[in-house]
């Protein structure tokens, strides 16, 4: 996915956005993370089709991916539920 990201970042030309690795960040158990600085957002994701939504709606158009947000407190169950 890191991959994907890297790929589509060029592909849309967003200057300005360095893509990093990281380890869990503490919430590895939520699966893969991504926190967006200088905004301290983070989000949870499970496809390509979320990293799309993400760059698009957050990066390109300032807003937020309310079904995909990650939440102090979120677990693994409640995690599950807000994206059914």
């Amino acid at each position: 996915m890191r991959d994907y990201l890297k790929a589509r970042v060029k592909e849309l030309g967003l200057p300005g956005v360095r893509i990093n690795s990281a380890g869990c960040l503490d919430r590895c158990e939520l699966g893969p993370t991504m926190v967006i600085y200088p905004e301290g957002v983070w989000y949870g994701f499970r496809t390509s089709d979320d990293i799309d939504e993400i760059l698009e709606t957050h990066v390109v158009k300032g807003g937020r991916v309310d079904r995909l947000l990650l939440r102090p407190g979120d677990t693994p169950d409640s995690r599950r539920q807000s994206v059914v």
